[in-house]
Order: structure tokens, then C-alpha cells, then sequence
């Protein structure tokens, strides 16, 4: 059976994966590319040498940020390559979502 006959059978059209494959390219297109320089896991911070940040307009360079998740540091060290977003949340810089870099 072919992928056109299964996507047929399921009822997903193909406008609906290219939207799927766009919706996805555009959520990976706004993370930033950064480093891991120190992790803080008591403090639940962790030191970014990084690119731009789109989503709040930063320029690169390395900064301290808190984390929404304190579990996304159990496993993170310094030389990691990441992929990120970040928010302001009152004067606090937040990483909103974190991934490893491939």
C-alpha cells in the first residue's frame, strides 16, 4: 500500500502535511543556537554563550538564564550545544524550551 493510499484512507490531505511541515519549520526557525557555559542546578539556572534570540530581540552574547523546567538541567553540561527559546518574565530571562542541537 502506498503512503498517497494510507493518507487517503486516514483522511489527511496533503495540504494538510505541507501545513504540518510548515507549522513545524517555523517553531524550529525561532529558536536560538547557543553553547552551555555552566549549569546551577541548585539555583535552577544555566549560563548560555548564544546567537541572536529572536523572540525577545537579544543580540548574541552570554548571559544567565532561569529555566521553566529545573528536570531539563539533569542531563544538560557545560559544552553542550543547544537549541532554545527565551521570554522576559518581569526582570527575569527564562528558557521556555530547550532541545539539543543536531
Amino acid at each position: 500500500m502506498t503512503f498517497s493510499l494510507l493518507a487517503h484512507r486516514a483522511g489527511i490531505t496533503l495540504a494538510t502535511l505541507v501545513c504540518a511541515a510548515s507549522v513545524f519549520a517555523q517553531a524550529s526557525a525561532g529558536l536560538a543556537q547557543g553553547e552551555i557555559r555552566k549549569v546551577d542546578k541548585a539555583a535552577a539556572k544555566i549560563t548560555i554563550k548564544h546567537g541572536d534570540i529572536p523572540s525577545i530581540a537579544m543580540p548574541p552574547m552570554t548571559m544567565v538564564f532561569g529555566v521553566k523546567d529545573a528536570a531539563w538541567l539533569e542531563n544538560a553540561k557545560a559544552g553542550d550545544k543547544i537549541r532554545f527559546d527565551a521570554v522576559l518574565e518581569g526582570s527575569k530571562y527564562i528558557v521556555t524550551r530547550l532541545e539539543a542541537d543536531r
